[in-house]
């Protein structure tokens, strides 16, 4: 059996733009993927921190340092420029994995540059 948990999460990243018309997925800085442990094309759950939206898409990296947040395709009907958002990525683990995680937290500061690591 395996359990779903949390692997890693951006927390408070602020969107910095949205693209209606693009195949869905959320840009992020790659420093902070990095950071984070999150793979480009990894499964990520949106949650919107200032009007409680929530959407699942994938991840794909922005260049590194730019502090791009970007929600592209129909999630961006959900999400605008300057929410506050928390990017969750989840994994499968065995119950004794789950024993001895440590999901890695970027928290964000101002111009979605790395603020802290927990």
């Amino acid at each position: 059996m395996f359990i779903k948990a949390l692997k890693a999460k951006i927390h408070r990243a602020t969107v910095t733009e949205t693209k209606l018309d693009y195949p869905g997925s959320i840009a992020v800085d790659s420093e902070l993927m990095e950071a984070a442990g999150i793979l480009p094309y990894e499964s990520v759950l949106m949650a919107n921190i200032t009007n409680g939206a929530r959407a699942e898409t994938y991840i794909v990296p922005a260049p590194a340092g730019s502090g791009d947040v970007v929600v592209l395709g129909a999630a961006a009907r959900m999400f605008n420029p300057k929410d506050i958002i928390i990017i969750i990525n989840f994994a499968y683990y065995t119950p004794d994995e789950t024993k001895k995680l440590k999901p890695k937290v970027v928290v964000c500061g101002e111009n979605n540059k790395i603020k802290e690591i927990l």
